[in-house]
């Protein structure tokens, strides 16, 4: 009789087994192997590990908030050491007199969080005099995270609070930031940068009187706003980019101006986001403290 005739059926279904298992298997670190290619080629697209470059010169701007006692350096630096220390670009940040771009990445979107912080809490503004910060009804400017929780500076956090003219605004620049900085909000919350309440909109306040102040369009503005949101945020950002593309849109055609709206960037729009899929998770970013 044949020899293959006689292995008892049993023992046929195992083999098969075996190889439907190793088949299935295959696939599934085949399809792994590719999500995780992905992702990576994704989260490079959205936040480049060599960092971008936000379209301002920096100038001195970090040494004037030193000098002027808004950033007590001393303490900047120790808050630091335990993060590995700052590195030499950094601490260029801080204490520099003649840095010209200002570039944020992976590693120092934290730093530059905070320095952005500072210098949207300390420059005179209207938003921060006449804006939502100064509403009754919310017990006065120095109730918020974004004036109670910077601990950086030299005495009362509120004798910093828009004491400063370290730049200047026209009436139409003024006009721009104000227009750009109603229609970017922020995850953490509700509220637009022109109720910057919290640190990362008093950045983003910031962020926008530079560019403003350096001629910077409206356009190129929404587009630096959405970088910079991008590494403060990066798994809220990361994840947009996968709905925008489950969309049909990749992430470089995105308009920086929607991404940045109430309907996706807003406490509210991104709970909406994450009814629709799961979240994507790459860690990193700028906390919501010092």
């Amino acid at each position: 009789m044949n020899k293959i005739l006689s292995v008892p059926i049993w023992q046929w279904l195992v083999l098969l087994g075996v190889l439907l298992f190793a088949v299935v298997n295959l696939d599934s670190e085949a399809l792994n192997k590719a999500e995780t290619s992905s992702v990576e080629a994704q989260l490079e697209e959205v936040l480049p590990e060599d960092g971008i470059r936000l379209p301002v010169a920096r100038g001195d701007l970090g040494k004037q908030l030193v000098d002027k006692g808004a950033i007590d350096g001393e303490r900047f630096e120790k808050i630091y050491e335990s993060r590995g220390g700052l590195s030499e670009y950094e601490k260029a940040l801080l204490y520099g007199e003649k840095n010209d771009g200002l570039r944020i990445d992976r590693d120092n979107a934290g730093v530059v969080l905070n320095l952005l912080w500072a210098f949207g809490l300390a420059n005179s503004n209207p938003v921060l005099e006449e804006g939502p910060m100064q509403n009754p009804e919310y017990g006065g400017a120095d109730q918020f995270a974004s004036t109670g929780g910077w601990s950086l500076a030299k005495g009362d956090v509120m004798d910093h609070y828009s004491a400063y003219e370290l730049i200047s605004l026209t009436s139409e620049q003024q006009s721009l930031v104000e227009e750009v900085s109603k229609n970017i909000y922020r995850p953490c919350c509700g509220n637009s940068t022109y109720f910057p309440d919290c640190n990362h909109g008093m950045a983003m306040l910031g962020l926008l009187e530079l560019m403003a102040s350096q001629g910077v369009s409206e356009d190129e503005m929404y587009k630096a706003a959405l970088v910079a949101n991008s590494y403060w945020f990066p798994d809220t950002y990361m994840t947009l980019a996968q709905y925008f593309e489950g969309e049909g849109t990749v992430w470089s055609d995105v308009d920086p101006k929607v991404a940045l709206g109430y309907d996706y960037s807003s406490g509210a729009g991104f709970r909406r986001i994450l009814a629709e899929m799961e979240p994507v998770s790459v860690g990193g970013g700028g906390s919501c403290g010092v």
